[in-house]
């Protein structure tokens, strides 16, 4: 399972609302619900929130085991 926790923190620390986000990078209320709930989404939003925040994927999300469920 993919989580988008670090996503979640990375936005508190840097200060940024998930409107601003959704502002920045033009991805959906529906898209930005699917992060909050660690929903599938493609690669290219993963890559507009990269542009956006100027950051690694792997500083939005996390590999969680099946086991650690």
């Amino acid at each position: 399972m993919i989580s988008y926790k670090p996503l979640q923190k990375l936005l508190i620390d840097r200060d940024i609302k998930k409107q601003e986000l959704m502002k920045r990078t033009g991805i959906s209320s529906a898209t930005m619900a699917k992060l909050n709930t660690n929903e599938y989404v493609s690669l290219e939003v993963i890559d507009k929130i990269c542009a956006a925040l100027n950051c690694q994927p792997g500083e939005l999300l996390e590999y969680i085991g099946d086991e650690v469920k």
